[in-house]
């Protein structure tokens, strides 16, 4: 490991990976820090390897310009790097009461520019998908999933090649600004060592609010509580019963009980939300007794017994349960005045869809200051 690089990302998740690509593309040496042995080892190999249209997310918001960006250039990326991944759609489907927000749903969309929508009435939902009850769907053909694996893969592959690194069983210590920089404190297989940097991008996912407190200079009125939601999956044993995803009406928790797919057509349902204080991948079987009568309001074929504990995941949140969902926050130093410095904050769903737009917001952040 250099002693001395441009710039230094912590965290190897999707996202990090995607900034340091950006980074790397830019001419800059980089390195990307993560403190696992693998790649994506906590959000970015937990969520459901969904690229998202944008249609959720407020007008103007972080979550709806990077992910309708992030979308524009994925697809071009996979086809050009020839990673797995599947346009395969995706219904979002409304009971009778639900109409009404369906229609400002699909209005949303729109103001976020996602144009390609297709309303659909309760007999042609029953033609794409004859498993499906509901009043009313939208269409989504620009939703697909992907191969979080490989793309995360790619991503160091191009750093590598632009010169830079990835380094695992790495972890950040404690970050000290300096005159042209930052003095970084690093563990590294068991030894201690400094590694000086003109830039640093927090990217740490889970972490990356309590690694506010080990940079030094960072203002300690912008600190702030880190908030975990889990949402465990169950996946369906036995039967597909869908060729595209399937979603209920969102709600203030997140996106629902829905219905998402594996390239090979497993079919898993999820996430839930559970409230953790500090992050943990089990899974209660005793969770899913609660999934089957949310699926079953559009999904009445359920078989009883066919869901099985699959696997969980850990949202890093910027507000608790009862707080409004909150945007992503993307801090440079025209907002915390340490010259240098962006924290990514709050980076849950749709971070994988907006990593590469992501990438793209840093170096703006970064080459104009």
């Amino acid at each position: 490991m250099s002693d001395s690089v441009d710039a230094v990302v912590i965290g190897a998740g999707v996202v990090g990976l995607a900034v340091g690509r950006a980074l790397a593309m830019k001419g800059m040496e980089i390195i990307v820090l993560e403190r696992h042995r693998l790649p994506g080892q906590e959000t970015s190999s937990r969520n459901s390897g969904v690229i998202h249209s944008g249609i959720y997310y407020p007008q103007h918001s972080l979550k709806a310009l990077l992910c309708v960006r992030g979308r524009e250039l994925l697809y071009p990326y996979c086809e050009s790097r020839e990673l797995a991944y599947r346009r395969c759609g995706k219904l979002i489907v409304a009971q009778e009461a639900q109409i009404e927000a369906l229609h400002g749903l699909n209005g949303k969309a729109k103001a976020n520019g996602v144009n390609d929508l297709e309303w659909l009435s309760a007999a042609e939902v029953r033609e794409l998908e004859p498993a499906v009850r509901c009043a009313a769907g939208l269409l989504s053909p620009s939703t697909g999933i992907i191969d979080v694996h490989e793309l995360m893969t790619a991503f160091e592959a191009d750093i590598e090649a632009n010169g830079g690194s990835a380094v695992f069983d790495s972890e950040l210590l404690e970050a000290k600004a300096v005159s042209g920089g930052f003095e970084l404190r690093v563990l590294s297989g068991g030894d201690e060592s400094v590694l000086m940097c003109r830039r640093l991008i927090n990217s740490a996912g889970l972490a990356a609010i309590d690694l506010l407190k080990r940079i030094g200079g960072y203002p300690a009125e912008r600190l702030r509580p880190a908030y975990f939601a889990k949402g465990n999956y169950f996946v369906c044993q036995g039967v597909k019963p869908f060729g595209r995803l399937v979603y209920p009406m969102p709600n203030e928790a997140g996106l629902g009980v829905h219905a998402t797919l594996d390239l090979d057509g497993t079919t898993r349902f999820g996430p839930d939300v559970e409230w953790v204080d500090v992050p943990e991948y089990s899974v209660n079987p005793a969770r899913g007794n609660s999934f089957y009568a949310a699926i079953r309001e559009y999904w009445p074929g359920l078989p009883d017994g066919s869901l099985q504990p699959g696997y969980s995941g850990i949202r890093p949140k910027l507000v608790g349960a009862d707080d409004k969902a909150a945007d992503f926050l993307i801090e440079g130093p025209e907002e915390h005045g340490v010259p240098g410095l962006v924290n990514l904050l709050g980076m849950e769903s749709p971070g994988l869809t907006s990593s590469m737009a992501v990438g793209e917001h840093v170096c703006r952040k970064l080459f104009a200051t």
